[in-house]
């Protein structure tokens, strides 16, 4: 079955009609089912009835017509119960008691696709008014066409949400998230019409279930944050201000996007601060551009949200943007990165060593005397300005990152170049010296190995 909009569909197997006690009743039975009836449908079939019906006509009509989606329940009648008002669509009433409202209804509608076989199976949008510390769930699932009170005297609700910002959400797990306000269509003052809302999902092709996060965190601040004072490396031309700080604690941006968006279906406090924030109602994070992630201004476009970089698997470095309390994005100088492979020799050896030099090259402007080979030889920095030198303590690999925009330990101008270099390592009991080289470019996923001969001759007796 589907909306009914035509009132011929309705009779007295759908519509009781209640002189007595001045009551409409909808039945979900015979041509009515979940998808409802329009308020204009109603409100005809209700002329009809009084204009054909002899036993209706001695009572006052029960409804007046503002616009074909605006009503008032006049003369003392009103609907029978709340199922019977989640059942009138595409409208907006009011319900007067003595002539006064005692009720008032807004009509929300949502524009989009929003995933359901049927009205009570499927994907269902809740909402939230700005005075509202947890969600209300729309009644039916699938896309949104249902009454919401905003009004209710002091016997039928006692609150008033007609100047409050009203907030919907579509928030389904491995979907995009939909989130819209009534500022978003213009509207500061509801009242009993109806309204459209842009509100929708689709297949999330970034999002996997990535579980468990550990010691992965969302913190707001209510003042600003410098990026100074939670970046080694700053952001280009930085600093800037944010108030939502992401820490990743080493993940990928893909699993920090997962955990972003599991944190926003949390019906609890999500902020590792000091004040709380409920996921379910708390504004989306981040999302995917392609292949970027990019965060997103909250609080109205003046808070920014940032990711921790320092916490960020370096790998993916280049393929964040944030968005700063300006609104404005913000990146990273580029950050080359990749991985320094260890043989199974270096692997076994206790107390096996490897450092990364810079080597001499035409096009490097390495100090003389300073390369590779001479008494001087400068160990190449990371992204944190820490050298890229260790132990390898059994590890088959080491990540490394690299300030490719920003690194002029080669002398002035050899930043933004690529930088050739040389790595050495050396055990003693199981591992030979070995040297490689190589040259770190302008890209991430960069591998060099370190295959060490087996030592069979270094004793200590």
């Amino acid at each position: 079955m589907a909306l009914i909009n035509d009132p011929t569909d309705l009779s007295a197997t759908e519509v009781t009609i209640d002189t007595s006690g001045k009551t409409i009743t909808l039945n979900v039975a015979g041509n009515l089912s979940a998808d409802g009836v329009t308020g204009q449908a109603l409100y005809s079939y209700l002329k009809e009835q009084w204009k054909t019906d002899a036993t209706k006509i001695p009572f006052l009509f029960p409804m007046e017509a503002i616009t074909p989606e605006s009503f008032e329940f006049i003369n003392d009648w009103a609907p029978a119960n709340d199922a019977t008002r989640k059942l009138i669509r595409t409208c907006g009433w009011a319900e007067r008691v003595s002539g006064v409202i005692a009720r008032e209804y807004m009509g929300f509608i949502s524009l989009g696709n929003i995933d359901a076989t049927r009205k009570t199976v499927g994907d269902k949008a809740y909402y939230a008014f700005a005075s509202d510390a947890s969600k209300t769930d729309f009644t039916y699932a699938g896309p949104v066409d249902e009454a919401v009170q905003i009004y209710g005297d002091a016997s039928n609700g006692n609150f008033d949400k007609r100047a409050e910002v009203l907030t919907a959400f579509i928030r389904i797990q491995g979907k995009t998230f939909g989130q819209v306000t009534t500022a978003d269509i213009g509207v500061s003052t509801l009242t009993y019409i109806a309204y459209r809302f842009p509100l929708s999902e689709a297949d999330d092709l970034k999002y996997s279930d990535q579980s468990p996060y550990t010691g992965m965190t969302i913190t707001y601040s209510a003042t600003p944050v410098s990026s100074s004072s939670f970046l080694t490396s700053d952001l280009s031309g930085g600093p800037y201000n944010f108030h939502v700080v992401i820490d990743p604690n080493g993940a990928t941006a893909s699993k920090t996007y997962a955990f972003i968006q599991d944190q926003l279906r949390t019906d609890g406090d999500i902020d590792n601060g000091a004040g709380t924030v409920n996921g379910l109602l708390a504004d989306s994070l981040a999302e995917y551009v392609g292949d970027t992630f990019k965060t997103k201004t909250i609080n109205s476009g003046t808070w920014g949200v940032a990711l921790d970089g320092d916490n960020l698997d370096s790998n993916d470095i280049n393929s964040v943007v944030f968005r700063d309390d300006t609104g404005a994005e913000r990146t990273f100088p580029f950050v080359a990165a990749g991985t320094i492979n260890f043989s199974q020799t270096l692997q076994d050896d206790a107390s096996a060593q490897y450092w990364m030099f810079f080597t001499n090259d035409s096009a490097a402007d390495t100090p003389a005397g300073n390369n590779f080979g001479t008494v001087n030889a400068i160990i190449v920095d990371n992204n944190a300005g820490v050298d890229i030198a260790g132990n390898v303590s059994g590890n088959p690999s080491i990540a490394f990152d690299f300030d490719y925009d920003g690194n002029v330990q080669r002398g002035v101008g050899s930043d933004g170049s690529d930088a050739p270099i040389t790595i050495v390592a050396i055990g003693l009991s199981d591992a030979q010296y070995v040297v490689t080289t190589g040259i770190i470019e302008r890209k991430v996923g960069q591998n060099y190995s370190l295959v060490a001969a087996k030592e069979r001759n270094y004793a200590n007796p």
